[in-house]
C-alpha cells in the first residue's frame, strides 16, 4: 500500500479567496489528487503520494503558496468570521474589523489563536491558547489564556484594543515558547504597555445553539450557501467549479467553518440556479439531518468518522432529540475537539505498561456548554458494544436536566419548538408517541391512536407502561 504525505494550508480566520484556493486545487490535480479535506481549525488538508510530493512542492512554489507537513505544522488562526452577517447580526465586529485583525499578523503563530464575536455560538471560544472574545465596548476584547498542554483557562482583568491583538500574540508567544514554566500572571503583566482598559463587565456568552449551516439561506437581499460532506471529503473538480463560479459572480471569498464545511456568502438570487446546477452535477446533498451536523471528530481520522456514522444511525433509529448538544469523538489522546458530550477512546494497560484492549469514556462539560473546560465523566471504561446505549442514556440525562430546570433564563424561554397536538409522552425517557409515526421499537405501526393501543403497551425506548404516559397539549414552549 502506497504511503502518503499529509500537507495542510492555513487560511487565516478561515477565509480564502476563490483564486488562491483554485490555484492550490489545480496544482493538486496535476499530481492526481482527486479529493481534499478540511480541518477543525479551518485548514485545507491534502494527501499526496510520497513519490509525488516533491513534484507537488514544485508546483506550489510556482504559485508562491505556503504549506505545512506534520513535522512543520503550524496551527491556523481560527475566527468566527464565517458567522458574520449570516448567523448573527447587530454587532460591532464587522467584516472590516476581522480583516484588519487578519492583515495585522505579519508573523505565523506557533500557538493556537481564536478570535470570536461574543454574539455567536458557531465557532469555539476557548479552544485556542490565546483566545480573544469581543466585549460590549467597540474595538475592545476580552482575553483568555490557556497555556500549552493544560486545560485551565485564565481571564485577563483588562480589555485589549483591536489593533493590539497581533502585538499581544507576538509578545505572549515569545515568552511562552522560551519559558515552559512561566505563569499566567507574569504573562498578563507583560501586556501593560499595550492599549488596554479595565474590564468593567463580565463576559456573558450566548447559550449554545448550533445554527443549521447547510443549504441555501436568505439574509438581507442575498443568499448564502452552506456545503457539508458526510464523509468529510470534497471532490477537487467540484471545488474548482465552485471557485470559478465565485469568480464569475464576483464573490471574493469562501469561508471554511470549524465544522469542516464551506460557506459561500453574497449569492445573488438571480444566480442561484447556477449554484444549484453545480450541486446537482456533483450530487451534493445539502439537507442532512441536524443531529448529523452537530458532530465534531478529530481531523483526518477514518476510525473516528466511521464511529460517528454508527452512532448517528443509532440515534436516528431511536428518534432521539439532540437539540442544544454537540458531540465530539477523540481517538488520539491530545487532540482538541469542541463538544458538549465527548466520546474518547483509550487503551487499557496492564500495570500501566502492557496494552491490553480498547475502551471508551463518555464525558460532558459543565452545563453541557461545549465552550466549558470542566469535564464530568458520565461513563468510563465502556466496551464498544455498550457505547451506543450509554450515549443514548447520556442524551436522556441532558434532556431530563433541561426539562427540570425552571425557565428563568430568557433565552431558554424564547426557544420555539412545536409539540404535536394529542400526543402522549413517556415521563421516564421523554419519548413522544404520535399516531402519525407509531412506535417502531415496540412494533406499533403508524396510524394507531394512543387510546387504541393494547393495555399492555410499553414504551419502545425504556419500557414504561402505557398508563403512565402523559398527554401533551398543542402549544409552543415560550408562548
Amino acid at each position: 500500500m502506497e504511503d502518503f504525505l499529509t500537507i495542510k494550508f492555513n487560511f487565516i480566520g478561515g477565509v480564502v479567496s476563490p483564486g488562491d484556493l483554485s490555484k492550490i486545487l489545480n496544482a493538486a490535480k496535476l499530481v492526481n489528487i482527486n479529493s481534499v479535506k478540511f480541518s477543525l481549525r479551518q485548514q485545507l488538508i491534502l494527501h499526496v503520494p510520497n513519490h509525488l510530493s516533491k513534484l507537488l512542492s514544485s508546483y506550489l512554489s510556482i504559485i508562491d503558496t505556503k504549506y505545512y507537513t506534520d513535522e512543520s505544522s503550524l496551527p491556523n488562526i481560527v475566527s468566527s468570521y464565517v458567522s458574520e452577517a449570516v448567523f448573527q447580526k447587530s454587532t460591532w465586529v464587522s467584516e472590516g474589523i476581522y480583516k484588519d485583525i487578519f492583515d495585522s499578523f505579519a508573523f505565523e503563530p506557533q500557538l493556537k489563536i481564536n478570535i470570536s464575536d461574543n454574539n455567536q455560538s458557531f465557532s469555539p471560544f476557548f479552544s485556542g491558547h490565546l483566545n480573544f472574545v469581543s466585549s460590549a465596548i467597540p474595538n475592545f476584547w476580552h482575553f483568555y489564556l490557556r497555556l500549552p498542554k493544560t486545560n485551565k483557562v485564565y481571564s485577563f482583568e483588562n480589555l485589549i484594543y483591536t489593533q493590539d491583538i497581533h502585538k499581544a500574540c507576538s509578545l505572549l508567544e515569545s515568552k511562552i515558547l522560551s519559558d515552559k514554566h512561566i505563569q499566567a500572571q507574569q504573562l498578563f503583566s507583560s501586556l501593560e504597555n499595550l492599549i488596554i482598559i479595565p474590564n468593567s463587565a463580565p463576559l456573558v456568552l450566548p447559550k449554545f445553539s448550533l445554527p443549521y449551516y447547510e443549504g441555501f439561506n436568505r439574509y438581507d437581499n442575498k443568499t448564502w450557501l452552506g456545503i457539508y460532506s458526510r464523509w468529510e471529503t470534497y471532490d477537487i473538480n467540484f471545488l474548482i467549479e465552485l471557485c470559478n463560479l465565485c469568480k464569475d459572480s464576483k464573490i471574493g471569498e469562501i469561508c471554511l467553518t470549524p465544522w469542516k464545511s464551506l460557506v459561500v456568502k453574497g449569492i445573488k438570487e438571480s444566480e442561484r440556479p447556477e449554484w444549484s446546477r453545480i450541486l446537482a452535477k456533483y450530487n451534493f446533498n445539502v439537507r442532512h439531518a441536524a443531529n448529523e451536523l452537530n458532530w465534531q471528530v478529530e481531523d483526518d481520522s477514518e476510525e473516528a468518522l466511521k464511529l460517528k456514522m454508527e452512532l448517528v444511525e443509532y440515534l436516528n433509529h431511536n428518534d432521539l432529540r439532540t437539540f442544544g448538544l454537540c458531540f465530539g469523538i477523540k481517538i488520539a489522546p491530545k487532540t482538541e475537539v469542541y463538544a458538549s458530550i465527548m466520546i474518547q477512546k483509550r487503551r487499557i494497560k496492564f500495570l500501566n505498561l502492557i496494552p491490553l484492549f480498547n475502551v471508551y469514556d463518555i464525558s460532558y462539560t459543565a452545563d453541557f456548554d461545549p465552550n466549558g473546560r470542566t469535564k464530568v465523566f458520565y461513563e468510563k471504561g465502556l466496551f464498544k458494544y455498550n457505547l451506543k446505549e450509554q450515549l443514548r442514556r447520556s442524551i436522556f440525562f441532558y434532556n431530563k436536566k433541561i426539562t427540570n430546570q425552571k425557565l428563568e433564563n430568557k433565552e431558554l424561554a424564547e426557544i420555539k419548538e412545536p409539540i404535536l397536538a394529542n400526543s402522549h409522552q413517556c415521563p421516564d425517557c421523554l419519548m413522544v408517541y404520535d399516531e402519525k409515526y407509531g412506535d417502531e421499537l415496540a412494533g406499533i405501526p403508524a396510524g394507531i391512536v394512543f387510546e387504541n393501543l393494547p393495555e399492555n403497551y410499553e414504551c419502545g425506548v425504556c419500557g414504561c407502561e402505557k398508563e403512565k404516559f402523559e398527554i401533551i397539549r398543542n402549544y409552543e414552549i415560550g408562548d
